[in-house]
């Protein structure tokens, strides 16, 4: 699976990311590409973060590679978000997006990809990060909760839509 990252985003919506942010940009950039390389070394998703340069950055697109992590830095006069709207609709490959931002949330979903909040993706890292043992989780199924009735039984009115059964798939390969 590949994870693509709205990197300013996350790093804004975390409140451990955010106090290395206050120092500096780089110093925050620096401790979210750190933490999502000790998530790479536990699970083996591709992981591209995506930064905006389009204020004071280069004239031309920014790779680097870092620790596993690709990074990306937008040009000049170009938003990280119409990067990630670019990368989300040139692949056929499994993506997740991860962004709080709700215009690239629609954009994915439209496009079929699943989407994950910043502050729901940190939460799933950290878990892995703090509790490596415990790979799923023990959780009531959200149908179970909403509707009373066991997740087992099946037919379409104990489904969830195909689509939202697809996104909780590839949700579930995160842990």
């Amino acid at each position: 699976m590949h994870i693509l990252i709205d990197g300013y985003n996350l790093i804004r919506q975390s409140i451990d990311l955010k106090r290395f942010e206050r120092h500096s940009l780089e110093a925050g950039r620096k401790a979210l590409i750190e933490w999502l390389s000790r998530y790479r070394k536990r699970k083996d998703h591709r992981i591209t973060v995506v930064f905006d340069g389009w204020i004071s950055g280069s004239a031309q697109e920014e790779r680097d590679y870092l620790s596993g992590i690709q990074i990306i830095y937008s040009s000049r006069g170009v938003k990280a978000d119409d990067v990630l709207k670019r990368i989300t609709a040139s692949t056929d490959e499994e993506i997740l997006v991860v962004s709080s931002d709700r215009e690239i949330i629609s954009f994915a979903s439209r496009k079929g990809k699943a989407t994950l909040s910043s502050i729901e993706f940190e939460s799933i890292v950290n878990r892995q990060l703090t509790d490596p043992g415990d790979d799923f989780p023990e959780h009531k199924d959200e149908e179970e909760e909403e509707s009373g009735h066991p997740a087992g039984k099946k037919g379409p009115a104990y489904r969830l839509p195909k689509a939202k059964r697809q996104a909780q798939t590839k949700i579930r390969k995160l842990y």
